[in-house]
């Protein structure tokens, strides 16, 4: 089976074993506590299938299918385990906690049979998928199209020292980039050089790379910077060779014992389960406050309409999520003419601005209208601002990192906005991109509740900037 399908396969395991565990479980429950005879009747069949569909809708949120071929087997058995356990703790105060029972101690025995049925049958076909997935890159029969971008000696060292080990990491070495106009060194370790460094995007999609390692010498930080900022849109998975200062400073996380000496550079920071919860919040949130909003959409609106010629609700085309261009709503702040003269960012005392707009932007009123592009998925309800190319293009020309930014989904508001609040030059936008990197790398729900709260002080108290 094709690696783009390979979830599917624990995709119907766990769908088996999560029926059949339901149903072995029913059958203990009715011969053993409720003393009655075990019968297939239609609520089993009713209660089995919603069952087993919570169980892979729980399994999807929390990530565990997603690169599966990535899987190895201690990571699988916590995540077994903790999954089964977090389900069965719902399934049973949702569905099982009005049983009739006889004492408290038919409570423990039905939760424990339940709990080592499911998590057995779950974890025995996982672990053997798992095993065998593992068992494959070892013996580097399968792995990830990997390409190295660094100097001749570095590429050919990090090449030497993955060929040597016992067992396979999963890079499978397609070439080499140079990053200081080397060649080829096929005489030595077959390392083939496969273009110059301007054709990066090119070589990632012709060869279908799907990891990248930074080969650069110890005194190159900048250029490993510089890489690293090129391969941030790239959706390349990043490492780099460490030096004796990552080590000693703990920037080394190892997951494999046998694995050659890397850091990853853009690991997932928040968990599965986590972005799932955060993707709820922001449609939950998002409805309360458009119902909650209407009566001060309604009079913003009449406002604004009374108040100068133009459109109440202004569409702006911004970047989201992987570069892709969407229209941002906002109540109309500005006259409609305020950008005859090309894209301008606003100032505190912007002669563009209308009165009632000078009020909305203190109050951050104006950008009410995104919670609407929330539940569209273009935006959430904490990220970093959204820009516009004109400005993008020319932040990039002097902080090169910004491309990170677009790895997350734009947001109504912004660490970077509840300190800075809108940027009114470029300088500014760079000064406050450095705590929109540090959202990005740093990314968790309690950072988000934080960011939110700070955000709706400063909505009460009309202090925005």
């Amino acid at each position: 089976m094709k690696r783009k399908y390979f979830w599917s396969i624990y995709f119907i395991c766990d769908l088996i074993s999560g029926s059949s565990s339901w149903i072995i479980f029913n059958f203990y429950r009715k011969a053993f506590i409720e003393n009655y005879t075990f019968e297939i009747n239609e609520k089993l069949i009713l209660s089995t299938i919603l069952i087993s569909i919570f169980w892979l809708i729980l399994y999807s949120a929390l990530g565990s299918y997603n690169e599966v071929y990535k899987k190895y087997r201690i990571k699988e058995i916590t995540q077994t385990i903790s999954q089964s356990f977090i389900g069965i703790i719902f399934i049973f105060f949702t569905f099982l906690l009005d049983d009739k029972i006889n004492t408290y101690q038919d409570y423990y025995s039905l939760i424990s049979v339940l709990l080592i049925v499911h998590t057995t049958l779950t974890f025995l076909p996982r672990i053997i998928l798992t095993s065998s997935t593992v068992s494959k890159i070892h013996n580097k029969k399968i792995g990830f199209n990997t390409i190295i971008i660094g100097s001749q000696q570095k590429s050919k060292d990090i090449l030497i020292e993955i060929n040597n080990l016992k067992k396979g990491t999963g890079h499978l070495i397609i070439g080499y980039i140079s990053s200081s106009n080397g060649k080829n060194i096929i005489s030595q370790t077959g390392l083939k050089k496969l273009g110059n460094y301007k054709e990066l995007g090119q070589i990632i999609k012709k060869f279908k790379i799907e990891e990248v390692i930074i080969a650069t010498e110890a005194d190159e930080q900048e250029k490993t910077n510089s890489i690293i900022n090129d391969l941030a849109n790239l959706k390349v998975a990043i490492k780099v060779i460490p030096d004796m200062y990552n080590i000693i400073t703990g920037s080394v996380k190892m997951n494999s014992i046998f694995g050659a000496l890397l850091i990853s550079v853009n690991p997932e920071i928040m968990p599965s389960w986590q972005k799932t919860v955060k993707r709820l919040l922001d449609i939950l949130i998002s409805v309360i406050a458009i119902v909650l909003l209407i009566p001060v959409f309604t009079i913003l609106s009449v406002i604004i309409k009374t108040g100068s010629k133009g459109e109440i609700i202004f569409k702006q085309k911004r970047i989201g999520l992987n570069n892709i261009p969407f229209e941002i709503f906002k109540f109309r702040s500005m006259y409609i003419d305020a950008e005859n003269n090309g894209p301008q960012l606003s100032s505190q005392n912007d002669k563009r601005i209308t009165p009632i707009g000078k009020f909305m932007r203190k109050s951050r009123l104006d950008e009410t209208p995104q919670f609407f592009n929330v539940i569209r998925g273009e935006m959430s309800l904490v990220g970093p601002r959204p820009e516009r190319q004109f400005f993008i293009d020319q932040i990039i020309q002097r902080a090169p990192h910004y491309k990170h930014i677009s790895s997350v989904k734009p947001g109504i508001t912004s660490w970077g906005q509840v300190k800075y609040g809108y940027a009114e030059n470029v300088d500014e936008m760079i000064a406050r991109l450095k705590f929109d990197l540090l959202y990005v790398e740093n990314m968790s729900l309690i950072l988000d509740i934080k960011i939110l709260f700070y955000t709706v002080i400063i909505m009460l108290k009309g202090s925005g900037k």
